[in-house]
């Protein structure tokens, strides 16, 4: 099994949410409101006067064979909308319950 956690822009928070059913991924965690920048380029999303927009993050657990997959399509998007910010990865779970 694999955790995928995903930070982007609040503009895909629908999109985010059914391309991971579009992967028969029902279940996440979701956190609104996320602040940060990215590391490489882009505008802070700070949720303040000067940098209004803000982030939201999902964490889902996959099947090993679906993550790999479901990364591709995430990147895919934010190669779309590289402005809009989206980053995505992967871990390894070793147990879950």
């Amino acid at each position: 099994m694999k955790a995928v956690f995903i930070a982007y822009n609040q503009a895909y928070n629908e999109e985010i949410a059914d391309l991971l059913e579009q992967f028969g991924q029902r279940g996440f965690t979701r956190w609104t409101e996320v602040s940060g920048r990215g590391s490489e380029q882009g505008e802070p999303h700070y949720g303040s006067h000067a940098w209004p927009v803000l982030n939201h993050a999902m964490l889902a657990m996959v099947e090993d064979s679906t993550a790999p997959r479901l990364l591709a399509a995430l990147h895919e998007k934010d190669l779309k909308f590289a402005d809009l910010g989206l980053r995505a990865f992967s871990w390894t779970i070793d147990s879950a319950i």
